[in-house]
């Protein structure tokens, strides 16, 4: 593999326009103090003390691309329900164009976690899946967006929201715009034909199987990318770092994080960072060095949060 280069310089990012879709979620935390073990079950008590609520899935990736100095669309679909407000209120002030289809049908996802001081010890899920009309008049929307964006991010969370994700990265490659998908699942085949993907170790593994060593990791990796006729292949590789696979060879950037706090939302930076550096004229490796760096600052903070130029560039 190449060595590691100097982080590049970070460029004007303020014409970057970037498309963002994908399930949104809503990222709810309950904070307090653990100071005894349930006598119900052995399990601790956590005397919830605040709590706070955040955008999250697609809406992260969009709240770290707009953190970055871009012009951010947002396309995703929410319930009729107390949660899809709380998005909307959320997001509101945060400078994103929000395109939010209702589906009176749907529970907006939630994602509760209960941090008792110091960790995270518990996360309960809440969701269904959008209907078909919904998530039709979505492609609708998204053919009519793709002309104003230079980058489109398809964010996969496997809610259903990307029930057509396979048209739209055919519109956006027919329009000639790069497609960063961060994928799920093991069926990769769908996300074929897009620029990117950007799965993290586990996810790799579960698709391509388990690697013996670096070389083997290369193989499989490059046949993933040759097969689905991708340009690249990043992978996050958690203390490892990130790997960038292309059709001249690889490159590999170690950790640069100084303190790992939480790696929630950390694949969210990084999918959002190359977006908008790719978007304002940087090349993919230098993109890929500056993404590193960005999910070696977010892991040091709590749950989904955001990294922006200041940080990026002290």
């Amino acid at each position: 593999m190449k060595p590691a280069a100097p982080l590049p310089h970070i460029p004007d990012t303020s014409h970057a326009r970037v498309l963002v879709v994908g399930d949104v979620m809503l990222d709810r935390y309950w904070f307090g103090d653990v100071s005894r073990i349930s006598p119900e079950a052995p399990v601790p008590v956590v005397k919830v003390e605040r709590s706070e609520e955040r955008p999250g899935g697609a809406a992260n990736v969009a709240r770290n691309a707009r953190a970055l100095g871009a012009r951010v669309s947002l396309l995703s679909v929410v319930g009729a329900d107390e949660a899809g407000r709380a998005l909307e209120r959320l997001l509101g002030p945060s400078g994103i164009d929000c395109s939010l289809h209702v589906d009176p049908d749907l529970d907006t996802t939630v994602q509760l976690r209960v941090i008792g001081r110091p960790q995270q010890l518990l996360r309960v899920d809440f969701e269904t899946w959008p209907n078909h009309e919904v998530l039709q008049g979505k492609l609708s929307e998204f053919e009519a967006r793709i002309g104003g964006s230079d980058v489109v991010v398809l964010s996969d969370y496997g809610k259903g929201g990307l029930a057509h994700i396979t048209s739209m990265i055919h519109i956006a490659r027919q329009a000639g715009k790069p497609v960063l998908v961060d994928p799920k699942g093991d069926d990769y085949a769908r996300y074929a034909g897009a620029t990117m993907l950007t799965p993290n170790r586990s996810e790799l593994r579960q698709v391509v199987g388990k690697w013996s060593d670096e070389a083997d990791l290369h193989h499989r990796a490059q046949k993933l990318r040759e097969t689905l006729l991708l340009d690249a292949l990043l992978v996050t590789r958690s203390e490892e770092g990130m790997t960038l696979f292309r059709g001249d060879g690889d490159l590999h950037e170690p950790a640069a994080a100084r303190e790992v706090y939480d790696v929630s939302g950390a694949g969210d930076t990084v999918i959002a960072t190359m977006a908008v550096m790719l978007a304002s004229g940087v090349s993919m490796n230098d993109a890929m060095r500056i993404a590193n760096h960005a999910a070696g600052i977010v892991v040091g903070k709590l749950g989904t949060a955001v990294v922006d130029l200041d940080e990026l560039r002290a």
